[in-house]
C-alpha cells in the first residue's frame, strides 16, 4: 500500500502538516507509514490537503504523481498550483552534499585544518555523522576550498569526482566565485 491521492471520504480527517480539517470531497495526499498500534507490518496512512504536500512532502508527492494508477484525475489548474508549490519547495531546500557556498557567519572550523573560516570566505560543505551521546546523526561539515581535495582523497573521492559534485549541486555563487573555488580545490 503506497502513498496515494484520494477525495476524503468525511471531513474527520485533520491534515498532518497543518493541523485543519480536511473537507469530504476534497483531494487528500496520504503518507504512508507503519502503524504504530500494530504488532509490526501494518501500516496506515497520515492524510494532508494536497497544497501542504506539495510543500512539505515534495518528492513523495511527486513521486505518487508519476507512478499514477487508480488514482483520481487532478484539474489542471490544481495540478499547475501544486506544480508551482512543489517548485517553491524545491528552490528552499538545501542543495545536495558536497557543494559550496560562502561563509554566513565567522563561527564554523574547517575539518580539514582546524581554522575558523571566516565570514564571507568560500568553503565547501559536506555530510558527516555527528556524535551526540549515545545516537549519531547526519549533519553538515565545513572546509577550506584547499583542504577539500585532500580530505575527499583520503575518504577515497577522486578530485574529478569532487569538482563534478561541485558543479553540479552549488547554487548561488557567481561564475567568478565558481573559478576561484576550483583554483583552490
Amino acid at each position: 500500500m503506497p502513498h496515494t491521492i484520494e477525495e476524503a471520504k468525511s471531513g474527520r480527517a485533520g491534515c498532518r502538516t497543518c493541523r485543519k480539517p480536511i473537507a469530504k470531497g476534497e483531494l487528500r495526499f496520504g503518507e504512508e507509514v507503519e502503524n504504530q498500534f500494530a504488532d509490526g507490518g501494518e501500516t496506515t496512512y497520515r492524510w494532508h490537503h494536497m497544497t501542504c504536500a506539495a510543500g512539505a512532502k515534495t518528492d513523495e508527492l511527486r513521486a505518487t504523481i508519476a507512478a499514477g494508477g487508480d488514482l483520481p484525475p487532478i484539474p489542471d489548474e490544481q495540478r499547475a498550483e501544486l506544480e508551482r508549490l512543489m517548485a517553491e519547495a524545491d528552490a528552499k531546500k538545501p542543495p545536495p552534499y558536497p557543494h559550496a557556498d560562502k561563509a554566513p557567519s565567522g563561527r564554523a572550523k574547517c575539518q580539514g585544518c582546524g581554522e575558523t573560516i571566516a565570514k564571507g570566505e568560500l568553503r565547501v560543505a559536506y555530510e558527516r555523522d555527528i556524535e551526540r551521546g549515545m545516537s549519531v546523526m547526519k549533519g553538515a561539515g565545513y572546509l577550506h576550498p584547499k583542504c577539500a581535495a585532500a580530505h575527499f582523497e583520503e575518504n577515497g573521492t577522486s578530485h574529478e569526482d569532487l569538482t563534478e559534485a561541485l558543479r553540479t549541486n552549488t547554487r548561488d555563487l557567481s561564475d567568478a566565485e565558481m573559478d576561484k573555488l576550483f583554483s583552490e580545490v
